[in-house]
């Protein structure tokens, strides 16, 4: 998992700046010698070695936090969801939580406690305890913690979707537009969310939204462009004037891409396909020759870019 991915190395930058404290001279000499050692056992991803290291280096030093995380993480490692229902297999996910739980509230570190978090809640995620309740009152917290940042309250949002609390859902996600207005992700986080509601207005709007935060990026254009030419394509409930006003859509938003990025190779690819699908639904023979031939000189041109731009890389 990316998360996983994301602290493999760093357990040695948080051992050389922990300073430990124990009962005494000796415990304190072990304590760090235990945690160093856990450390490089974890960076080769030794996570049974290292799990047996961190647990002595709390023993002899239990106000190293860092340890509770790095325990934990062993723990979460060594855990296979292919294998749930295993007593064994189970218990390493049970002590993974506990130890997630333990550095959460010890590491006063912002960014530590936010892993701790980040690893509870995926340790309740739908591929291992899939217990939204447990998950839901982390987030929470994660958001007090720091409110200013949408990627909880999506994180919050998801798990009320999954769970089919669509109103919460929904509240949610307008709460991370709240938190930061001028994020471009958030209206496309948003505009996912209503489009897989089946809610295209909205998820129209929300794109609108993103493009008045960002005119001048030709991505935010061309975005719009394919949720028009998808709707017109794979809906067909619409009507053809319906998917016509789509595809008319579509092309307006697609020239403004182009406009902004003349050599827009994704865009340039993408009214081709536009052109054709209004090639369909028109009735004049005359005027779909032309879209058809324009259709072939823009994809062409699409297929000129992407040959020159690989030849260029090679």
């Amino acid at each position: 998992m990316k998360l996983r991915s994301s602290i493999s190395g760093l357990a040695f930058a948080v051992g050389l700046g922990v300073l430990v404290a124990g009962c005494g001279q000796v415990n304190q000499v072990r304590a760090q010698k235990a945690f160093k050692d856990a450390n490089k056992l974890y960076a080769a991803s030794d996570w049974k070695a290292a799990a047996t290291k961190y647990e002595e280096a709390i023993q002899l030093n239990p106000e190293n936090a860092y340890s509770f995380f790095f325990l934990a993480n062993c723990l979460d490692n060594l855990y296979r969801p292919t294998r749930v229902g295993e007593p064994e297999n189970d218990a390493l996910l049970a002590k993974a939580i506990e130890n997630y739980k333990l550095a959460a509230e010890k590491i006063q570190d912002p960014l530590w406690k936010r892993r701790s978090f980040e690893f509870l809640v995926s340790a309740y995620g739908p591929d291992k305890l899939n217990d939204p309740t447990m998950a839901e009152p982390i987030v929470k917290q994660m958001i007090e913690l720091d409110p200013g940042d949408p990627a909880n309250y999506f994180q919050l949002a998801q798990i009320y979707e999954n769970s089919g609390e669509y109103d919460l859902a929904e509240q949610t996600f307008l709460k991370a537009k709240d938190a930061k207005p001028g994020d471009p992700n958030v209206y496309m986080q948003i505009a996912g969310y209503y489009n897989r509601q089946g809610d295209f207005p909205k998820t129209i709007e929300a794109l609108q939204q993103r493009i008045a935060i960002e005119p001048n990026n030709p991505e935010a254009h061309y975005t719009v462009s394919t949720y028009y030419w998808d709707k017109a394509y794979r809906d067909f409930r619409l009507k053809d004037a319906e998917k016509l006003d789509m595809v008319m859509k579509g092309i307006e938003s697609v020239d403004k891409a182009i406009q902004i990025k003349d050599d827009y190779m994704e865009a340039i690819a993408y009214k081709n396909l536009l052109l054709r699908l209004e090639a369909n639904l028109i009735k004049d023979p005359g005027r779909q020759q032309q879209l058809i031939r324009e259709a072939d000189q823009l994809r062409d041109k699409a297929e000129a870019m992407r040959k020159a731009k690989s030849t260029s890389a090679s």
